[in-house]
This record gives structure tokens, sequence and C-alpha cells, in this order.
């Protein structure tokens, strides 16, 4: 069959470029789907470069953390860019005032809901389909930074979370291991799913489920087993997660937010199993090369390449998996520090850019080649935000890094060459699809 070039056009989603001069009226958004394997818009490849952008609906919200100008700012910025794909946090559990974990929340108590961080939701929503941007929503997380695993046992009388959560990483593989078997947990969280999926955006008038700037539902941020003896319930709850999401909504894709077989101890069976499911649209894939020793923190520069090595052979892994199943996968994770391990936009970013392009390059030339690899999402975007403290507090800017985190640990802000980085790329690349 004859190659027909086609240019990605991502600086505002490639399958909607269309000559600017004519004043016919736009079309609508359209919702991203799978066919043969690959995610499609209008029948048109959709592969993306995209970030990072949890906390957008705080941005949105009217109350404390709002800033709706910069949220204006921080999405037109992106979408200059190119960037088209925001993979955000739909709210945070339990009560606000933990050190650790970021404010406000939206789901204070099991059932009870902060309507100013939905109201944020629903104005991120509807700017984002202004915008022709496709947002990942995210109903869970295994960490202690939004709640999630940790603040479900304690609603179900399991105790707290170990005050010094994942820096006692013994003591709380020990304590989130209970999520798997927790059937009161389970029971809170797809309450809560029923009542995330259910909702009407009240700027836009459209329920959610009928909503394309949602380009999927995700069960949750890196869910784990934690556990050898809870891989089996681990399985059993995302099966049951993902089947009642596809119940309530059949026009989103539906995804597990797994980190590939290090999310799964280290058992590629097990991230092969859930992914198999057949509720299950796409595979996910999240590299930290930090977190898993493969850079050496006092030289970031000189240890890149090792990095670099261990990352294309821990892609292909995965990407070996995304062929047996016949569905995409999208790294919807990476994160790389700066060339001194420091969180200023003084220290410069020579070797997370090498990084950042090899990925880049790695989700192009699966592109051209018709391959499983979707898309990307670095972790995570700044933009305009500095950081005021090491840590976070209240209600220093949101700059990406979680609270737990050092604040611009992964930050990318809007003065970095990464920034040119991603222009670069997103303007000169083309896809050679048969």
């Amino acid at each position: 069959m004859k190659k027909q070039l086609i240019s990605i056009c991502l600086l505002a989603a490639f399958f909607a470029c269309k000559n600017r001069d004519t004043q016919a009226p736009a079309a609508e958004q359209a919702f991203v789907k799978i066919e043969n394997g690959r995610m499609t818009v209008d029948g048109k490849p959709y592969v993306f470069i995209g970030t990072n952008f949890w906390f957008g609906p705080l941005l949105g919200s009217v109350g404390q953390g709002g800033d709706r100008a910069r949220l204006a700012q921080e999405l037109t910025f992106m979408q200059s860019l190119g960037i088209n794909n925001l993979r955000i946090l739909v709210g945070a559990d339990g009560p606000s005032g933990q050190a650790v974990k970021i404010r406000p929340t939206l789901q204070p108590e099991p059932g009870v809901y902060n309507d100013t961080i939905f109201d944020g939701l629903d104005y991120l929503l509807s700017e984002l389909g202004k915008r022709r941007m496709y947002a990942v929503l995210y109903l869970n997380n295994s960490w202690e930074w939004s709640g999630g695993y940790g603040q479900y046992l304690h609603w179900a009388g399991r105790g707290e979370v170990p005050e010094a959560g994942v820096r006692d990483w013994e003591a709380f593989q020990r304590h989130v291991a209970q999520y798997a078997t927790c059937g009161e947990c389970k029971e809170l969280f797809f309450n809560h799913v029923k009542h995330v999926l259910g909702r009407t955006n009240r700027y836009t008038g459209r329920r959610y489920t009928d909503d394309p700037a949602i380009l999927s539902w995700q069960v949750g941020n890196e869910p784990r087993a934690f556990s050898g003896d809870a891989k089996a319930p681990f399985a059993e709850w995302v099966a049951e997660a993902a089947h009642l999401i596809r119940s309530l909504d059949r026009n989103h894709l539906v995804s597990i937010g797994n980190e590939g077989a290090m999310g799964c101890e280290n058992d590629l069976s097990l991230y092969e199993k859930i992914h198999a499911d057949p509720n299950v649209d796409y595979l996910t894939l999240h590299i930290w090369p930090k977190n898993w020793s493969w850079i050496d923190t006092a030289d970031v520069r000189g240890s890149v390449a090792a990095a670099i090595a261990a990352t294309g052979t821990y892609i292909q892994t995965h990407l070996d998996v995304a062929a047996r199943l016949n569905k995409p996968l999208v790294i919807e994770e990476f994160g790389f520090p700066r060339d001194h391990h420091l969180y200023s936009p003084d220290d410069p970013t020579t070797a997370r850019d090498q990084y950042y392009e090899y990925i880049f390059r790695q989700v192009i030339s699966s592109a051209e080649a018709q391959g499983f690899l979707s898309g990307c999402n670095f972790w995570a975007w700044g933009g305009s935000a500095r950081p005021a403290h090491t840590y976070w507090q209240p209600w220093d800017d949101y700059v990406g890094d979680p609270a737990q985190e050092e604040q611009g640990l992964n930050a990318v802000f809007d003065t970095d060459a990464t920034v040119g980085l991603i222009a670069r790329t997103l303007k000169n690349t083309v896809f050679i699809v048969q």
C-alpha cells in the first residue's frame, strides 16, 4: 500500500488539523478509540507527548489553592508547545492537614465530597474541551500523598499509615498490602467510582460519561499488590474495578495506571494478566531511573547513559507484552532529576533532556513503524510556578512534585531547556502511516 505522510500536528491535536482560514464551525471533539491495537481519533492514529498535571482540578477551583488565571496560562502554554494529553488526579481522599498529603481533598469522609474541588474538575474539563485537549483521570492511589490505599484502610478500621510513610518502606508495604483483601475498602472505592462517573459537569451540562475531553478512566495511580501473597486478590480487585468502570461508561477507554513489572512484584506474568482483561483497553508503564537506582545522584550526567540502556530494555519487555495482547502501550510517567540533583530552575537539565529525548524518540519511532507505543507523559508539569520551600507548605504553588517529595525534584518549569526540546520535537515530527 502506498505510504502517506501525515504531519503530527500535535500542536493542537494532529487529528484535528484544518485550514485555519475557513470560517466553518469547529467539529465536535471526538472520543479516543482503540482500533486494531492502536489509539485513534476519527479513524486516524492518535500518538502524543503529554505530561502529568495532577493538580489541575485544584487550580480550577475557587477555594484555597485555586488559581484559574494560572490554569488558563498553563493550558495555553502547554497547547502552544503541542502538548494535548494530561494525566490528572480526580481528587484526594481523607482529611486535609496531613503533612505528606496534598490539599484540599475531594473526599474528606467516605461518600462526603468537597464540591469546590468537584467544581474545579468540572472547570478544568470544560477548558480542556475548548482546547481539544484530553485528560486521563485516575481514581485512586497506592501512595499516601493523596490518601488512596492508606486512607481507605483507615476508614475500614485497619489502622493508620505508618507515620514515616514510604520512608519506612517495609512498614509501609506491610500496611498497604492489606488493601487487596479489604472488602470494605473495595466497597468504599467502588461507591466513589459510581459517584464520580455519575456526575454532570456544571459548566458544559454534559455527564462525565459523555465528555470527549476525557480519554480514559484509570483505576489508580500505580496500584500494587505490595506482597506476593496479595497478587491474586490484587488482580481480582483490578478486574472488578475495570468491569465496574466499563459497565458505567461505554464511551471512554479504561486503563489501570500500573508501572509495569516493577509495580507487579517484578512478576511480568501478573502484569500481562491484569492487562489481558477485556475491560482494559491499553497497557501503562512508569519509569523512574532515580527511584530504581539506575542513576547515581552524585553523578547524574555521568550516569544518564546507563539509565537510558536500562530504560530501553524495560520498554521493550513491556512492548512484547503489548504485541501479544494486541493493545497500545503508554509510558504515562517518567521523571529525571536535574544535573546536580538540585530543585531550582537554576540547575541545568542537560541529563534530563538527554533522557527525555530518548523517550520521545521511542514514541516517534514506534509511530513511524505503526508500533504499539502510543504516547508518553513526563512527570511533571511545573510551568510558571516556583518552589517556595523544600517540601510543600500551605499554600505554596503546586509545582508537580507531591507534598512528600522535594519541590522541584522532577518539575518541568516554563524556563527550562526541556520546554524547547518538547516544542522542537512536536513541531518537527512526521509520522509515516501505511
